[in-house]
């Protein structure tokens, strides 16, 4: 080879590094700008900033700088997200019906919700973004309790990430337990509870119980334990509830699996039930027979002192008027889940939170399910019939009856049989 032929190559191969040296070096530059342009221009946005860009050039760059491949002009590309159908639309336009469509509650009721949980969902901005709303991160968990709709499609409809939405789902139903349940679930005016199932043809009650089951998806572990009388994965919610159907106590976590006198006989509602604590001290006779505070339950439940029960098996007038006054007030109890069910529809599909979420969520419905019925918000006539529709996919197990039943037990039963006999025979 000539050495004029060596001393241009040689020559091109050194303007060729001088030329990837500079390009490496503008590129640096050109990235330093476009982070601080991007922080100036989003700092008080809910977007982030993709900081994982190559702070080098690229092999594409490279092989533009040795001629191999046409330059294009490179642009920077980000996923776009939208808040202004939060922030423009529904905050400012909205009227009380679309939000109790969406988010089962007036916008009044829900900027209190934001309120009272405040104090456990205060987030501070970061150099990186700012922190999401109060406000938007409840309307996100709300949103996605009140619907079967995807992570994706509640990310989309509130322009952040889907794990965002999981987030938020999971802080706004924690705080709501932290700072809500036993403020919320718990007995009220005894006498006013009594007074109302009164009125509706039961004396000294103080509430009615019932279980639930609730679909999941199968657990990783242990996972034919929550598979119900049904064929399918669930976890049981009982419920004490009171004449209006307000949750007054509440047990979730059981696998689908178990019995509901076996949930209820490991609660604490039992226990206190049991000692005879859980009630004021208030009796009453019923013919010659003293009749402690009673709650109301289904042919699934132990015939106990303070808890009636139907009679099964061949009725007679007698027993089939004291089931038909007995089923008339524990109709609250079922009508209470339909209404939680019916509002909060994420209860009837898969959930797929872990074991350790699900109680959590589900008890955070119970009480948005309470604040919804004592704040009076409508429960609209449609969504009834959309959650039968999504209810028919998991219908609940019936449960065998238990037949124990102690003594003194069937004497108060005996003697309320008699006593709405005599009420009848009077009118």
């Amino acid at each position: 080879m000539e050495p004029s032929a060596i001393i241009a190559d040689v020559l091109s191969v050194v303007n060729t590094s001088r030329l990837i040296v500079h390009l490496f070096q503008t590129q640096m530059q050109r990235n330093r700008e476009r982070r601080q342009r991007k922080l100036r221009e989003h700092m008080n946005s809910e977007r982030g900033i993709d900081l994982s860009q190559s702070t080098g050039p690229r092999p594409l760059d490279i092989m533009v700088a040795m001629g191999h491949v046409d330059p294009v002009e490179r642009r920077f590309w980000a996923r776009e997200t939208s808040t202004d159908w939060w922030d423009r639309i529904v905050l400012q336009d909205w009227d009380e019906s679309q939000w109790l469509q969406n988010f089962r509650m007036s916008k009044g009721t829900f900027l209190e919700l934001c309120d009272l949980l405040s104090p456990a969902l205060k987030r501070q901005d970061t150099r990186m973004r700012a922190a999401l709303t109060i406000q938007k991160r409840v309307a996100i968990a709300l949103w996605k309790l009140a619907t079967p709709d995807s992570y994706r499609s509640v990310a989309n409809q509130f322009g952040v990430g889907k794990s965002t939405v999981g987030v938020a789902v999971m802080q706004v139903a924690h705080a709501i337990v932290d700072l809500l349940l036993s403020k919320v679930v718990t007995l009220g005016d005894m006498q006013v509870i009594i007074d109302g199932f009164a009125a509706m043809g039961f004396p000294n009650c103080g509430g009615a119980i019932d279980g639930t089951h609730i679909p999941i998806l199968g657990p990783e572990h242990q996972g034919s334990q929550y598979i119900n009388r049904k064929g399918y994965f669930s976890m049981v919610l009982q419920a004490l509830v009171d004449h209006k159907g307000r949750f007054t106590n509440i047990n979730v976590g059981w696998p689908g699996k178990v019995h509901d006198a076996r949930v209820f006989k490991n609660s604490g509602l039992f226990r206190r039930l049991q000692q005879g604590v859980y009630f004021p001290d208030r009796k009453i006779t019923v013919g010659d027979v003293e009749m402690p505070t009673v709650i109301l339950g289904d042919p699934a439940y132990p015939l106990m002192p303070w808890l009636m029960k139907p009679y099964t098996g061949a009725l007679d007038t007698e027993k089939e008027l004291f089931n038909y006054r007995l089923s008339k007030c524990r109709m609250v109890v079922e009508c209470a889940f339909g209404r939680l069910k019916g509002r909060w529809r994420s209860l009837l599909t898969r959930s797929d939170l872990s074991q350790k979420n699900i109680p959590i969520v589900i008890a955070a419905c119970c009480v948005l399910h309470n604040l919804c019925e004592t704040k009076g918000e409508t429960f609209m006539v449609g969504w009834e019939v959309e959650a039968n529709r999504l209810a028919a996919d998991y219908a609940q197990p019936d449960t065998r009856a238990i037949r124990r039943s102690q003594r003194d037990a069937l004497r108060i039963r005996e003697a309320l049989k008699a006593r709405f006999q005599t009420d009848q025979g009077n009118q």
